[in-house]
């Protein structure tokens, strides 16, 4: 059997009720294919990366067990993202439900359809200030701490909306 590996979703949304939007994908991560949500961080508020002529969005961090491959997870979390009505018009653009696939296990992995860990993820305060809440003693495959990212990008632009 696939062991199990832990791996970290970061979702977001700033359509259509972001916080229904953020805290039914959370439901739904629990119940993927051979997937366990373990847990899941605080919902947050933070202004639109890109364009700011769209709404703030509601961010969180999901912690998942999972046997599915990186793929095969990747396949899932874009699905959910297809039943929440996601649809890309432009780049960084709004959006009802963003989920990406921030770390599986401590793997690298680069591919055309997926890098892991998320390149942009230690550059983004929503991310990893609800990751650290998760797992302060996490470290990145590259070696770096997360609750020490978390803290050098804290910012009072990211404000938690729902414990």
């Amino acid at each position: 059997m696939t062991p199990l590996v832990d791996a970290y979703v970061g979702l977001g949304s700033n359509l259509d009720e972001p916080e229904a939007q953020v805290a039914q994908a959370l439901e739904a991560l629990g119940e993927l294919p051979l997937t366990h949500r373990l847990d899941a961080s605080s919902l947050y508020a933070s202004r639109p990366l890109g364009p700011q002529d769209q709404p703030d969005f509601v961010n969180a961090v999901a912690h998942l067990a999972t046997r599915l491959s990186p793929l095969a997870l990747l396949d899932q979390l874009q699905a959910l993202e297809q039943r929440h009505r996601r649809v890309r018009r432009r780049h960084w653009g709004p959006r009802t439900l963003d989920l990406d696939l921030l770390l599986f296990g401590k793997q690298v992995i680069e591919m055309p359809r997926l890098r892991v860990p998320h390149p942009e993820m230690s550059a983004r305060v929503f991310v990893m200030v609800p990751l650290a809440e998760l797992s302060p003693a996490l470290i990145l495959p590259d070696g770096r701490g997360v609750k020490a990212l978390a803290e050098s990008l804290a910012s009072p632009d990211l404000i938690k909306v729902l414990p």
